[in-house]
Protein backbone atom coordinates (compact mmCIF):
# COMPACT_ATOMS: atom_id res chain seq x y z
CA UNK A 1 0.00 0.00 0.00
CA UNK A 2 1.02 3.46 -0.48
CA UNK A 3 -0.80 5.88 1.85
CA UNK A 4 -1.55 9.32 1.09
CA UNK A 5 0.79 11.55 3.14
CA UNK A 6 0.30 14.69 3.82
CA UNK A 7 3.20 17.43 5.18
CA UNK A 8 1.88 20.03 7.02
CA UNK A 9 4.31 22.39 7.69
CA UNK A 10 7.24 21.11 6.33
CA UNK A 11 9.32 24.72 6.16
CA UNK A 12 9.55 23.77 10.06
CA UNK A 13 12.19 21.11 9.16
CA UNK A 14 13.15 22.13 5.77
CA UNK A 15 13.73 25.71 6.28
CA UNK A 16 17.07 24.83 4.01
CA UNK A 17 14.87 23.28 1.23
CA UNK A 18 17.02 19.92 1.83
CA UNK A 19 14.78 17.30 2.43
CA UNK A 20 13.90 14.46 0.87
CA UNK A 21 9.64 13.57 1.70
CA UNK A 22 9.57 11.04 -1.15
CA UNK A 23 10.76 9.05 1.28
CA UNK A 24 7.16 8.91 3.26
CA UNK A 25 5.36 7.68 -0.02
CA UNK A 26 5.09 8.30 -3.65
CA UNK A 27 1.72 9.75 -2.49
CA UNK A 28 3.04 12.73 -0.27
CA UNK A 29 2.01 16.46 -0.71
CA UNK A 30 3.88 18.66 1.01
CA UNK A 31 3.19 22.12 2.15
CA UNK A 32 5.41 24.57 3.98
CA UNK A 33 3.00 25.88 6.52
CA UNK A 34 -1.00 25.49 7.13
CA UNK A 35 -3.18 27.53 8.74
CA UNK A 36 -5.84 26.54 11.35
CA UNK A 37 -8.57 27.03 8.22
CA UNK A 38 -6.89 25.62 5.39
CA UNK A 39 -6.04 22.47 7.40
CA UNK A 40 -9.55 20.26 6.77
CA UNK A 41 -9.37 21.09 2.97
CA UNK A 42 -5.34 19.58 2.93
CA UNK A 43 -6.23 16.59 4.30
CA UNK A 44 -9.04 15.48 3.19
CA UNK A 45 -8.55 11.77 1.71
CA UNK A 46 -5.43 11.46 3.06
CA UNK A 47 -4.24 8.25 5.06
CA UNK A 48 -1.50 9.73 7.23
CA UNK A 49 -0.40 13.66 8.23
CA UNK A 50 2.85 15.12 9.32
CA UNK A 51 3.20 18.07 11.80
CA UNK A 52 6.26 19.43 13.52
CA UNK A 53 5.47 20.99 16.68
CA UNK A 54 2.07 22.27 14.98
CA UNK A 55 -1.31 22.28 17.27
CA UNK A 56 -3.64 20.07 16.33
CA UNK A 57 -6.55 21.22 18.86
CA UNK A 58 -9.72 18.33 19.80
CA UNK A 59 -12.43 20.20 17.67
CA UNK A 60 -9.73 19.56 14.24
CA UNK A 61 -9.24 16.19 15.26
CA UNK A 62 -13.25 15.69 15.48
CA UNK A 63 -13.46 17.16 11.94
CA UNK A 64 -11.00 15.02 9.72
CA UNK A 65 -12.07 13.01 7.44
CA UNK A 66 -12.73 9.33 8.26
CA UNK A 67 -9.84 8.29 5.84
CA UNK A 68 -6.74 9.95 8.35
CA UNK A 69 -5.59 6.60 10.52
CA UNK A 70 -2.47 8.15 11.51
CA UNK A 71 -0.81 11.64 12.87
CA UNK A 72 2.91 11.93 13.30
CA UNK A 73 4.70 13.82 14.88
CA UNK A 74 8.29 14.66 13.34
CA UNK A 75 10.03 15.13 17.03
CA UNK A 76 9.73 13.65 20.01
CA UNK A 77 7.53 15.88 22.52
CA UNK A 78 3.77 15.50 21.21
CA UNK A 79 1.76 18.24 23.59
CA UNK A 80 0.40 19.87 20.92
CA UNK A 81 -1.49 17.16 19.59
CA UNK A 82 -4.63 16.75 21.17
CA UNK A 83 -4.16 12.88 22.41
CA UNK A 84 -7.21 11.79 23.80
CA UNK A 85 -9.03 13.55 21.20
CA UNK A 86 -7.49 11.43 18.36
CA UNK A 87 -8.09 7.93 20.86
CA UNK A 88 -11.40 9.05 20.62
CA UNK A 89 -11.56 9.45 16.80
CA UNK A 90 -9.51 5.95 16.17
CA UNK A 91 -6.33 7.62 14.63
CA UNK A 92 -2.86 6.50 15.72
CA UNK A 93 -0.66 9.19 17.44
CA UNK A 94 2.92 8.33 16.33
CA UNK A 95 6.19 10.30 16.97
CA UNK A 96 10.08 9.65 16.66
CA UNK A 97 11.51 9.50 20.01
CA UNK A 98 15.40 9.11 19.19
CA UNK A 99 16.52 11.13 16.20
CA UNK A 100 18.58 14.09 17.71
CA UNK A 101 19.85 12.65 20.33
CA UNK A 102 23.49 13.59 20.19
CA UNK A 103 22.99 16.69 18.69
CA UNK A 104 20.52 17.80 21.69
CA UNK A 105 23.39 16.77 24.12
CA UNK A 106 25.78 18.06 22.37
CA UNK A 107 24.03 21.63 22.22
CA UNK A 108 23.66 21.09 26.31
CA UNK A 109 27.29 20.76 26.07
CA UNK A 110 28.16 23.49 23.90
CA UNK A 111 25.86 25.91 26.40
CA UNK A 112 27.81 24.91 29.38
CA UNK A 113 31.24 25.37 27.83
CA UNK A 114 30.71 28.58 26.42
CA UNK A 115 29.23 29.91 29.70
CA UNK A 116 31.95 28.83 31.95
CA UNK A 117 34.22 30.88 29.00
CA UNK A 118 31.45 33.88 29.10
CA UNK A 119 31.97 33.92 25.62
CA UNK A 120 28.47 35.42 24.59
CA UNK A 121 30.33 38.44 26.58
CA UNK A 122 33.67 37.81 24.52
CA UNK A 123 31.23 37.79 21.42
CA UNK A 124 29.61 41.06 22.12
CA UNK A 125 33.16 42.84 22.91
CA UNK A 126 34.21 41.87 19.45
CA UNK A 127 30.87 43.11 18.08
CA UNK A 128 31.63 46.59 19.06
CA UNK A 129 35.11 46.43 18.71
CA UNK A 130 36.30 45.99 22.02
CA UNK A 131 39.82 44.50 22.04
CA UNK A 132 40.62 44.60 25.47
CA UNK A 133 40.59 41.01 25.88
CA UNK A 134 43.60 40.67 23.61
CA UNK A 135 45.55 43.54 24.63
CA UNK A 136 45.22 42.77 28.77
CA UNK A 137 44.94 39.99 30.57
CA UNK A 138 41.43 38.54 29.91
CA UNK A 139 38.78 40.36 31.62
CA UNK A 140 35.85 37.86 31.73
CA UNK A 141 35.73 34.91 33.80
CA UNK A 142 37.23 31.69 32.69
CA UNK A 143 36.26 28.23 34.54
CA UNK A 144 36.74 25.00 34.16
CA UNK A 145 34.24 22.72 34.26
CA UNK A 146 35.63 19.28 35.30
CA UNK A 147 35.29 18.94 38.51
CA UNK A 148 32.00 20.66 38.62
CA UNK A 149 29.05 19.25 39.08
CA UNK A 150 26.43 18.83 36.16
CA UNK A 151 22.86 18.04 37.50
CA UNK A 152 20.32 16.16 34.60
CA UNK A 153 16.57 16.37 35.09
CA UNK A 154 15.63 13.48 33.64
CA UNK A 155 16.61 9.95 31.62
CA UNK A 156 15.62 9.20 28.50
CA UNK A 157 18.04 9.16 25.65
CA UNK A 158 19.35 12.81 25.41
CA UNK A 159 19.78 12.61 29.53
CA UNK A 160 21.68 9.74 29.23
CA UNK A 161 23.46 11.14 26.62
CA UNK A 162 24.39 14.10 28.21
CA UNK A 163 25.47 12.19 31.58
CA UNK A 164 28.05 10.47 29.17
CA UNK A 165 29.61 13.53 27.77
CA UNK A 166 29.54 14.88 31.07
CA UNK A 167 31.31 12.00 32.64
CA UNK A 168 34.04 12.34 29.52
CA UNK A 169 34.38 15.90 30.98
CA UNK A 170 35.38 14.92 34.03
CA UNK A 171 32.86 15.92 35.73
CA UNK A 172 30.33 14.68 39.20
CA UNK A 173 26.87 13.40 37.68
CA UNK A 174 23.57 13.95 39.42
CA UNK A 175 20.43 12.80 38.03
CA UNK A 176 16.82 13.35 38.85
CA UNK A 177 13.90 11.68 37.52
CA UNK A 178 10.56 10.54 38.25
CA UNK A 179 11.28 7.09 38.17
CA UNK A 180 12.90 5.91 41.37
CA UNK A 181 16.01 4.41 40.19
CA UNK A 182 19.67 2.74 41.53
CA UNK A 183 22.75 4.79 41.26
CA UNK A 184 24.05 3.74 38.13
CA UNK A 185 27.99 4.03 37.66
CA UNK A 186 29.34 7.35 37.79
CA UNK A 187 25.55 8.74 37.80
CA UNK A 188 23.71 9.50 41.68
CA UNK A 189 20.18 9.71 41.45
CA UNK A 190 19.08 12.48 44.01
CA UNK A 191 15.86 14.36 44.69
CA UNK A 192 15.32 17.48 42.79
CA UNK A 193 15.56 19.61 45.41
CA UNK A 194 19.22 17.95 46.46
CA UNK A 195 20.19 18.25 42.61
CA UNK A 196 19.19 21.78 42.31
CA UNK A 197 21.30 22.92 45.66
CA UNK A 198 24.06 20.80 44.51
CA UNK A 199 24.65 21.50 40.80
CA UNK A 200 27.08 23.64 39.05
CA UNK A 201 25.31 23.19 35.65
CA UNK A 202 21.55 21.97 35.97
CA UNK A 203 20.25 20.65 32.29
CA UNK A 204 16.78 19.96 31.79
CA UNK A 205 15.54 16.82 29.42
CA UNK A 206 12.41 16.32 30.54
CA UNK A 207 8.69 16.20 28.82
CA UNK A 208 6.45 18.63 28.65
CA UNK A 209 3.07 17.77 30.51
CA UNK A 210 1.01 19.28 33.31
CA UNK A 211 3.28 17.70 35.86
CA UNK A 212 6.70 19.22 34.09
CA UNK A 213 5.37 23.20 33.25
CA UNK A 214 6.88 25.62 35.30
CA UNK A 215 9.13 22.92 37.26
CA UNK A 216 11.61 24.88 37.43
CA UNK A 217 10.18 28.16 39.23
CA UNK A 218 10.75 30.92 41.61
CA UNK A 219 11.69 28.37 44.38
CA UNK A 220 13.08 25.79 42.15
CA UNK A 221 15.24 28.78 40.93
CA UNK A 222 16.47 29.54 44.68
CA UNK A 223 17.70 26.43 45.54
CA UNK A 224 20.35 26.99 43.08
CA UNK A 225 24.03 28.37 43.64
CA UNK A 226 24.65 32.02 42.79
CA UNK A 227 27.06 30.43 41.07
CA UNK A 228 24.83 27.78 38.71
CA UNK A 229 24.25 27.69 35.64
CA UNK A 230 20.48 26.35 34.03
CA UNK A 231 20.63 24.50 30.77
CA UNK A 232 17.33 23.81 28.56
CA UNK A 233 17.08 22.30 25.25
CA UNK A 234 14.38 20.52 26.19
CA UNK A 235 10.91 22.63 26.55
CA UNK A 236 10.74 26.20 26.96
CA UNK A 237 7.37 25.85 29.43
CA UNK A 238 9.47 23.60 31.96
CA UNK A 239 11.01 27.05 33.36
CA UNK A 240 8.90 29.69 34.32
CA UNK A 241 10.33 32.57 32.07
CA UNK A 242 9.25 35.36 34.57
CA UNK A 243 10.93 33.83 37.44
CA UNK A 244 14.08 33.10 35.26
CA UNK A 245 14.42 36.42 33.74
CA UNK A 246 13.87 37.93 37.68
CA UNK A 247 17.27 35.41 38.88
CA UNK A 248 19.22 36.49 36.02
CA UNK A 249 18.68 40.26 36.47
CA UNK A 250 19.23 39.99 40.00
CA UNK A 251 22.27 37.94 40.21
CA UNK A 252 20.12 34.89 41.84
CA UNK A 253 22.05 32.66 39.67
CA UNK A 254 25.27 32.90 37.42
CA UNK A 255 23.40 32.48 34.15
CA UNK A 256 21.48 30.36 31.53
CA UNK A 257 21.89 28.62 28.12
CA UNK A 258 18.41 28.40 26.14
CA UNK A 259 17.76 26.78 23.02
CA UNK A 260 13.44 26.79 24.33
CA UNK A 261 11.95 29.55 25.23
CA UNK A 262 8.05 29.56 26.65
CA UNK A 263 7.08 31.42 23.55
CA UNK A 264 8.99 30.93 20.06
CA UNK A 265 10.36 33.10 18.81
CA UNK A 266 10.79 35.06 22.31
CA UNK A 267 8.87 38.78 22.05
CA UNK A 268 11.21 41.51 20.73
CA UNK A 269 11.31 42.91 24.29
CA UNK A 270 12.00 39.94 25.96
CA UNK A 271 14.87 40.94 28.09
CA UNK A 272 16.59 37.06 27.28
CA UNK A 273 18.04 38.54 23.99
CA UNK A 274 20.14 41.16 26.11
CA UNK A 275 20.94 39.40 29.02
CA UNK A 276 24.80 39.47 29.23
CA UNK A 277 24.73 36.26 31.32
CA UNK A 278 22.24 34.31 28.99
CA UNK A 279 23.06 32.16 26.15
CA UNK A 280 19.86 32.47 23.35
CA UNK A 281 19.70 29.92 20.48
CA UNK A 282 16.56 29.36 18.11
CA UNK A 283 15.41 25.92 18.95
CA UNK A 284 18.04 24.39 17.08
CA UNK A 285 19.18 21.49 18.65
CA UNK A 286 17.28 19.38 16.92
CA UNK A 287 17.71 21.21 13.65
CA UNK A 288 21.58 19.82 12.07
CA UNK A 289 21.19 18.66 8.37
CA UNK A 290 22.15 14.58 9.21
CA UNK A 291 19.48 15.33 12.22
CA UNK A 292 16.98 16.23 10.06
CA UNK A 293 16.95 14.12 7.53
CA UNK A 294 17.01 11.20 9.93
CA UNK A 295 14.01 12.76 11.49
CA UNK A 296 12.13 12.33 8.46
CA UNK A 297 13.83 9.03 7.70
CA UNK A 298 12.05 7.24 10.80
CA UNK A 299 8.63 9.33 10.16
CA UNK A 300 8.62 7.03 6.95
CA UNK A 301 9.67 4.36 9.42
CA UNK A 302 6.23 4.95 11.35
CA UNK A 303 4.24 5.53 8.39
CA UNK A 304 4.86 2.28 6.79
CA UNK A 305 5.58 0.42 9.96
CA UNK A 306 1.83 1.17 10.43
CA UNK A 307 0.52 0.52 7.45
CA UNK A 308 2.05 -2.63 7.16
CA UNK A 309 0.66 -3.55 10.47
CA UNK A 310 3.47 -3.10 12.38
CA UNK A 311 3.16 -0.11 13.88
CA UNK A 312 6.54 1.46 15.85
CA UNK A 313 7.09 4.33 18.51
CA UNK A 314 3.18 4.87 19.04
CA UNK A 315 1.87 6.97 21.28
CA UNK A 316 -1.85 6.14 21.63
Amino acid sequence: MNPKVVVLNAAKMNFDGKLDFSVLSPETAVYDDTGADELLSRIQGADAIVTKEMPVTAEQIAAFPDSVKLICEAGTGYNNIAIDAAAKKGITVCNVPAYSTQRVAHTAVMMMLNLSSTMQVQMKMLARGDRSNFTRFLGVPHMEINGKTLGVVGFGNIGREVLKVGEALGMKLLCYTRTPRENSGAVTFVTLEELLSQSDYVSLHCPLNDKTKHMIDEKALSLMKPTAFLINTSRGALVDEAALIKALEEGKIAGAGLDVQETEPPAEDNPLYTLDNVILTPHMGWKGMETRQRLVDIVSQDIHGFFEGKPVNVII
